[in-house]
């Protein structure tokens, strides 16, 4: 089975490592992080992701750039909001992506 591709975006460092370390202990999803704007899209543009993860720390326009960016080119990938609330609130934001 192919695993679910996700781009996790967040600009706190060590927040991002947290979230992108919880998602790859699912053996059925792989995550990379990013941590600003620019990187984001680069790693839109790569085509490779299920999952567009956002976390906090973006501004308001960076965020709806993205989510339009996202959408416009790939209308197929998820977009999936986390601003905290632990593990549990995490993956079912994920497999609700997912259904």
């Amino acid at each position: 089975m192919k695993k679910v591709e996700i781009l996790v975006v967040g600009c706190n460092a060590e927040i991002l490592a947290v979230v992108v370390r919880l998602i790859n202990a699912n053996e059925l999803w792989n995550a990379t992080g990013v941590a600003d704007y620019p990187k984001a899209i680069d790693g839109l543009q790569s085509g490779t992701y299920d999952i567009l993860l956002i976390g906090a720390g973006l501004e308001a326009h960076e965020e709806a750039e993205l989510c339009n960016y996202a959408t416009a080119n790939f209308p197929d990938m998820k977009q999936v909001y986390h601003f905290g609330g632990g593990s549990g609130l995490l993956f079912a934001e994920i497999y609700q992506a997912l259904a």
